[in-house]
Order: C-alpha cells, then structure tokens, then sequence
C-alpha cells in the first residue's frame, strides 16, 4: 500500500536491512498488495494520498483507511501535506475506522 521509496522517507531508512525486508515483503495484512492495473501502478509511482488518489471517487476512504492503517502498523511517519489530504479524506469519510497491527 505505501510504496518503498515513500515508506523510506518515512522512517525505513533507519530500519536493519532485515526489517526493510519484511515490509517489502508483508504478505500478511490485506492491504500490503492491492491488484490494480498497470496504468493506475504507474500513475501512482510512489506517491502519497497528497498527490495521488485512486480514478474511482468510491474508493477514497478505503484507500486513506489501509494508508493510514499501514503507516501506524509499521511506525512510520507522514509530512505534513500527507497529513492533510488524510483529515480532508477522513472528513468525507464518516463512520470510517482505521484497524492495524503493529508490525513485529
């Protein structure tokens, strides 16, 4: 869900190379692979929900629900641009809750 070079800039670069591993690898949650098009891959690149959201307005929440769900699991940090087009998507959101574990 966040790609490798976002989760990088926000906090796995001080992660063991194991533990970048690991998430590189997370096959364990949902939300760690979601299939879309090639098209939609690349549009994406590795951006974060302040400059790029999925074409289909219906799948908003969901996306910013597993985005903010894969940031905490894994400790990671947001900048403040990202946190905004989070508030702004969790407002048009409502009754929408953000379910994570901690990764180990």
């Amino acid at each position: 869900m966040v790609p490798l070079a976002e989760a990088w800039d926000s906090g796995a670069s001080a992660w063991t190379a194991q533990r970048r591993e690991q998430y590189a690898n997370d096959q364990g949650h949902e939300a760690s692979l979601v299939a879309v098009t090639a098209r939609s891959n690349r549009s994406k690149a590795d951006q974060d929900p302040a400059q790029w959201l999925p074409p289909a307005a219906d799948a908003h929440c969901r996306y910013a629900g597993e985005w903010v769900a894969t940031k905490l699991g894994w400790r990671l940090a947001a900048d403040e641009l990202e946190l905004g087009a989070l508030r702004e998507l969790g407002g048009a959101c409502p009754g929408q809750t953000v379910a994570y574990e901690l990764a180990p």
